[in-house]
């Protein structure tokens, strides 16, 4: 359902301040056009329609916290003050424009006082209406608003799409991997010299090694078994002359 409450905020306020045109009871007076909105303003605004804003604008906050009083919008529509050398300091908005508007939506029937004892202005059903059909134009421009600005969300939506791009990075081709390999030196192309492509390991140097070690170890085995025979031998030839 299209309410003031779920729909963009700063449209609803300018298409409120349409709809309070038409509204007898609200008209700015003869020194709006001139006036400032309060003292830490430099100069008076450049909207002509500005007074239907901002009785929108307030017609809008009485609805949300509902009540509220002149010190409180007073302290909401001020700001910074520039004082030259010294620092700035926050200074209240205009409290007679606000104080005029208030009187002006009550006649309207907009906002009311309802006792002595609580102090501020209340929201009417008239006034809850007016909002809600400002409402209802815009929900059909924004079927699925809420409380943030459409706005908002594009920009949402934005950051979102760069996060995604810059976590995302493309793997390096095949091409790019050639490039980045080192040239050879110049000494090297010019001579035509290329780097053996299988070097032997330390494993491989040391085998042959242990191969002639165990070669020797054998022949000299079977040459002191050839020594053993031929003394032998010579025994048996000795022991046989004697006989």
């Amino acid at each position: 359902m299209a309410s003031y409450n779920n729909v963009p905020q700063t449209e609803l306020v300018s298409k409120t301040a349409e709809k309070l045109k038409d509204i007898n009871e609200i008209n700015p007076p003869e020194w709006a056009f001139y006036v400032k909105t309060g003292v830490h303003k430099e100069r008076p605004p450049l909207d002509k329609g500005w007074w239907y804003v901002r009785a929108a604008a307030i017609l809008r906050t009485i609805a949300i916290t509902n009540p509220i009083g002149v010190s409180k919008l007073r302290a909401k529509y001020g700001g910074k003050k520039r004082r030259g050398h010294k620092p700035a300091k926050f200074m209240k908005g205009s409290g007679s424009i606000i104080r005029k508007i208030l009187q002006q939506l009550e006649a309207a029937g907009l906002a009311e006082k309802k006792k002595k004892d609580c102090k501020g202005r209340f929201i009417t059903t008239k006034g809850i209406r007016v909002l809600n059909d400002a409402a209802k134009e815009l929900f059909l421009k924004y079927p699925k608003a809420s409380l943030f600005d459409a706005k908002e969300t594009e920009v949402k939506e934005a950051k979102t799409e760069t996060t995604k791009s810059e976590t995302a990075k493309p793997e390096p081709t095949k091409a790019e991997t050639t490039k980045t390999e080192e040239p050879k030196s110049a000494s090297e192309s010019e001579k035509g010299l290329e780097q053996p492509k299988d070097v032997p390991k330390a494993e491989d140097k040391q085998a042959p090694k242990e191969e002639v070690k165990q070669e020797a170890v054998v022949k000299e085995e079977v040459s002191e078994d050839k020594a053993v025979d031929e003394n032998k031998e010579a025994a048996k030839q000795a022991e046989d002359k004697k006989e």
